[in-house]
């Protein structure tokens, strides 16, 4: 059997044939085509655009068009998304663009710093000087507090006096700090403190007294002095939390391993003093008793006076005004008494002699001073719950059964350690045995795999891609294929004899009962008469069976 190949004139055969068609066909084939190259140009697009992602959002509108001029200089392709509250750019181009307008100073954001200085003109008044001061200082603090990672937005307003050295009394300097912080986000005492020192210690001679801090629902977060004595400071309750939470942590880590986990619920409340005492006392002690007195200092005075012949007696002149005799004081003569010193002497004179003592004593002095400390535990209170006993039988049946008496004392004794019991304190421990109940909380359902986020981008995408091969397809089959089709060139027609013989072949070959059989033959006789038939057929005849053969692959194609 022979069968044709393609060949070029066979093509221009084709191309030839197409001026033959109906000119409705050859718009649908223009039109296939033009669908066809429309999708390809389509999928190589998508196939390219970049996933933009946000490069800033919340701008103001200067900032946003200093953004986008950037941009645009710096040839990066932008979007704005829904609403216009962000700025979208490629998804690889984030990060680059960002660096490239932060070295710009783009945004410059709401406030406005110390840049206001950089600007001034000649000729500016003292007042127009210092108002931009001030104003560039309430920008640098509010982008300071802004640094805070739950701050959302800050305001700042500074009240600075004008300082004149001829005023008596100068006027303090104030502050207040409007802060608007993200949703769900909240400040502790610690970072409100820091804040109002960040304030204070950034304009000279404002005490943290003078600065307040509000959110955007009006609430005062800074606290000062004065209203300490309102209730106990939150670090004070804090403490108390501590503690109580401590204890509680003690008895859970004592009973668990005996009880089981989740078989133990502990509270503990306890009441802390946090009143300060401070005393001081003065001690003074005697010197008595049997221990040697401390001298301090001693001081003594002795004084002689005598009267006789060898002093000055008669009328007053010049024989009466002769110096005494000299002073003789044997070596070896015996010592005198204080009273024989005021007595007449040897030579018959007289005197009078005396002595001053005077001596102080140390005296003890002790100075004690006592401060007590606060926070200390006044009082405990402790309530301990646990769960009945649980017991698996061999069948698996689940039975719980109460602790018993001793049970409960020994869990009572140590709950007592853990915590510390003082009696004389007044603490109380109370520990109670009860059935947990066993309702399981009802979980969130999860969400199935198709509402997942990253399944739905997937199945837009496939979606997307799906669709276009979909229609690639309809626009080949229903459109082009049947206009290739038309376009094939038609055999020439046969003589009547060769097509009777082509259709009696093409009915042996495609329907097998299109031919009787002879009377009185069997089935096998009858395939092997139409076998050598078809034989002598294309012995005959090739280019008609060359014909058939064709058709058939066409059809098929």
């Amino acid at each position: 059997m022979e069968t044709a190949l393609a060949d070029p004139t066979d093509t221009k055969t084709r191309l030839s044939g197409l001026g033959t068609l109906p000119v409705k066909q050859i718009l649908m084939l223009l039109a296939g085509i033009l669908a066809l190259v429309g999708i390809v140009v389509a999928s190589i697009h998508w196939a390219r655009t970049p996933d933009y992602k946000v490069l800033f959002a919340n701008l103001s509108d200067r900032d946003g068009g200093a953004v986008m001029a950037s941009l645009s200089q710096m040839n990066v392709p932008y979007r704005f998304a829904e609403g216009g509250g962000a700025i979208l750019v490629p998804g690889n181009l984030v990060h680059e663009a960002r660096l490239k307008l932060a070295s710009q100073g783009i945004p410059k954001g709401g406030t406005v710093g110390f840049e206001l200085m950089e600007t001034q003109r000649f000729g500016v008044t003292q007042f127009q000087e210092r108002l931009n001061f001030q104003r560039g200082l309430e920008g640098e603090l509010a982008r300071s507090i802004q640094a805070l990672a739950a701050v959302q937005n800050a305001r700042v307003h500074l009240a600075l006096p004008t300082q004149n050295g001829f005023m008596r009394e100068q006027q303090k300097p104030s502050a207040s700090v409007l802060l608007a912080l993200h949703p769900g986000r909240t400040l502790d005492r610690a970072q409100v403190a820091g804040i109002v020192h960040l304030v204070a210690s950034s304009v000279p001679e404002l005490s943290p007294k003078e600065v307040s801090v509000i959110d955007q629902t009006g609430a005062l977060l800074s606290q000062n002095g004065e209203s300490q004595s309102l209730g106990l400071d939150p670090g004070q309750l804090n403490y108390i939390r501590q503690i109580e939470s401590g204890y509680i942590q003690r008895i859970v880590d004592i009973l668990e391993p005996i009880l089981g986990r989740e078989n133990v619920r502990a509270q503990v409340t306890a009441d802390v003093d946090f009143t300060q005492t401070e005393s001081t006392a003065e001690l003074y002690k005697p010197n008595q008793g049997s221990e040697p007195a401390a001298v301090r200092s001693q001081q003594m005075s002795e004084s002689t006076e005598r009267a006789g012949a060898g002093g000055p007696q008669g009328i007053p002149g010049a024989m009466t005004n002769q110096p005494p005799g000299a002073a003789t004081a044997p070596v070896n003569a015996p010592a005198q008494t204080p009273q024989a010193a005021g007595q007449q002497g040897a030579d018959g004179a007289s005197g009078n002699t005396r002595k001053d003592a005077v001596t102080n004593f140390e005296v003890d002095k002790t100075v004690r001073v006592t401060r007590m400390g606060s926070g200390q535990i006044k009082r405990l209170t402790a309530a301990v719950v646990v769960n009945h006993r649980k017991t698996v039988a061999p069948d698996g049946k689940v039975t719980w059964t109460p602790l018993a008496q001793a049970e409960i004392e020994n869990i009572n004794a140590l709950v007592r350690e853990a915590v510390g019991f003082a009696k004389d304190r007044g603490d109380s421990i109370n520990v109670v045995n009860a059935p947990f109940s066993r309702e399981e909380a009802a979980k969130e359902p999860e969400l199935p795999l198709w509402k997942q986020p990253f399944a739905l981008d997937i199945a837009k995408d496939g979606a997307r891609w799906l669709g276009l091969l979909v229609i690639a397809m309809l626009v080949i089959f229903a459109v082009i294929r049947p206009a290739l089709k038309a376009l094939a060139p038609k055999p020439p027609p046969a003589p009547p004899a060769v097509e009777k013989e082509q259709n009696r072949l093409s009915a042996t070959v495609e329907n097998e009962v299109a031919l009787p059989a002879p009377p009185g033959v069997t089935d096998q006789a009858t395939a092997v008469n139409r076998q050598e038939e078809i034989m002598k057929l294309a012995k005959d005849n090739p280019a008609t069976v060359a014909n058939v053969v064709r058709n058939w692959v066409n059809n098929e194609s």
